[in-house]
């Protein structure tokens, strides 16, 4: 498995996993928009085939902000989604950030266990956050200006 820079060419697929990831995701024109403005936005490839994607920036100058991960759910359980985590995590700790935040849905349990995984914690969580009603926690990872807490 290979993780690479996102490229135009990886636009439609990024989308298509997007899609079925998500109940509601963010429309193809808006990756179209994240990767002009320069975010992080890295894939993970098998045999040149694009199975997940990971987009991340710096939101406030002291803090990263992963908007978002997701593999073809084909492809899970291959360590797809740790590796492109993994290099998110490394890239924005380069840039010595005091914290990594994310939202997760309420009711994806997997993905709140998934991220514990890699020691963020639960800062709290926002009702209504998404259009369906669902509420989101918001989850973060302390680091010490370039190295994780633990």
């Amino acid at each position: 498995m290979l993780v690479r820079k996102f490229n135009p060419n990886d636009l439609k697929r990024v989308y298509e996993i997007e899609s079925m990831s998500f109940n509601q995701s963010y429309g193809i024109d808006m990756f179209q928009q994240l990767y002009e403005m320069g975010v992080g936005f890295l894939v993970a490839e098998e045999e040149g085939y694009v199975i997940g994607y990971v987009i991340f920036w710096i939101k406030y100058e002291n803090q990263g902000h992963i908007i978002s991960i997701a593999v073809d759910k084909n492809y899970r359980r291959m360590k797809a989604g740790t590796q492109l985590l993994v290099k998110a995590i490394s890239i924005l700790s380069l840039l010595r950030i005091d914290a990594i935040y994310l939202e997760v849905n309420e009711n994806n349990t997997e993905a709140v266990e998934f991220y514990k995984t890699f020691n963020f914690k639960i800062d709290r969580t926002v009702p209504g956050y998404y259009e369906d009603g669902d509420g989101a926690i918001v989850m973060y990872l302390p680091l010490d200006r370039g190295k994780i807490s633990r």
